[in-house]
C-alpha cells in the first residue's frame, strides 16, 4: 500500500483484520468521512480534508466510509487519494435524501450509484451500502435493484443500514449481505441482537457514532476511570471497547482533526483487561 520510505504506523494495523464479503481483507479499525473539513461547504478549501485523508491511509487505514448524502465528502475522497493505493476498500452508501429520508425507489438507487462511481472516479464500488431500507417500497424492489447493480458490475460487496434482526433476515433471504452499519457504541447497545447475529453469519458490524457522536466523553463513570488506567482518552477506551466486543465490528471514527484521527488510531493499541470489561459493562447497564 505504501513505499518503503512511508511505512505505515501501527495503530490501524494493531486492530487485527476482517475479510468483507470473505473476499476483502482489511483493517478493524477504519475512518468515517461524514465529518471531513468542508465536506458541507462547497466554498471552503479542501486541503485539510486531503491532508487528514492521506495521513489515514500513511497510517494504515484501509476502510473508508461515505455515502451519497455526505455532501462533498465522496469527491474528497478522490481528490485526495485517486488513483487509490492498492487494498483500500472505500465503502459508500445511496438511498438517502437530504434531512435523513429514505428513498429506495429502483431510479433513485440506481442514481445515487452511477452518481457515486463518477465522484470516486470508480469503475465499481467495493462496497456499496442500502443507507436506510425505504419503508413505502416494496424491499424486495430495493434489494433487486441493488442486485442489477452488482450484476453489472457496478457493486462488488453489499451492504444494509440500520436495520431491525428481522430486516437482516429477510434481506438475507433476497441478497448476500456482507456488512451491516448501525449505531451501536457503549453507551448505545439496541443493537446488540443485530450484532450476534452477524457474527453468527460471518457478516461485518459497522457502528456508526462508534463513540455516541462525543456524547460519551466528558463522563466521571467507569469510562474516565479505565482511560485514567490507561493513560489514554474515553473515545479511545471506547473504540477499544468496540474492538474487543466481536472479531466483526469494524469502528469508522470520523473526524476533522489530524491530532483526533491519530488519537483514534492509537486505541487499537490499548489492552483492556477482564476488569476494564467488566467495569464498562456494568456502567453501560
Amino acid at each position: 500500500m505504501t513505499s518503503a520510505s512511508e511505512e505505515p504506523s501501527a495503530p490501524a494495523h494493531a486492530s487485527g483484520t476482517f475479510a468483507i464479503g470473505g473476499e476483502l481483507r482489511v483493517h478493524r479499525l477504519g475512518f468515517g468521512a461524514m465529518r471531513l473539513p468542508g465536506v458541507r461547504v462547497e466554498s471552503q478549501s479542501s486541503g485539510a480534508a486531503r491532508e487528514l485523508l492521506r495521513e489515514a491511509v500513511r497510517l494504515g487505514v484501509d476502510l473508508i466510509d461515505t455515502a451519497d448524502a455526505y455532501g462533498r465528502s465522496e469527491d474528497m475522497i478522490a481528490e485526495a487519494l485517486h488513483p487509490y493505493p492498492e487494498g483500500l476498500v472505500i465503502a459508500t452508501k445511496g438511498g438517502l435524501r437530504r434531512g435523513g429520508h429514505p428513498d429506495g425507489r429502483p431510479e433513485r438507487l440506481r442514481a445515487d450509484c452511477e452518481r457515486s462511481l463518477r465522484r470516486l472516479r470508480l469503475d465499481t464500488i467495493d462496497l456499496w451500502q442500502l443507507h436506510r431500507i425505504d419503508p413505502d417500497v416494496p424491499l424486495e424492489d430495493q434489494l433487486g435493484t441493488i442486485r442489477e447493480l452488482r450484476d453489472e458490475g457496478k457493486i462488488r460487496f453489499v451492504g444494509v443500514s440500520e436495520v431491525s434482526p428481522a430486516e437482516l433476515v429477510r434481506a438475507c433471504e433476497l441478497i448476500e449481505i456482507a456488512t451491516v452499519q448501525n449505531r451501536f457504541n457503549l453507551g448505545e447497545q439496541a443493537g446488540d441482537a443485530v450484532l450476534r447475529a452477524c457474527e453468527a453469519q460471518g457478516i461485518g458490524f459497522i457502528p456508526w457514532a462508534p463513540i455516541g457522536m462525543g456524547d460519551l466523553v466528558g463522563s466521571s463513570g467507569a469510562l474516565a476511570g479505565v482511560a485514567s488506567g490507561h493513560g489514554a482518552t474515553q473515545a479511545q477506551i471506547a473504540l477499544a471497547w468496540l474492538l474487543r466486543r466481536s472479531p466483526v465490528v469494524l469502528p469508522i471514527p470520523g473526524t476533522g482533526s489530524l491530532d483526533h484521527l491519530r488519537e483514534n488510531l492509537d486505541a487499537a493499541l490499548i489492552e483492556l483487561s477482564e476488569n476494564d470489561l467488566l467495569a464498562l459493562e456494568r456502567d453501560a447497564e
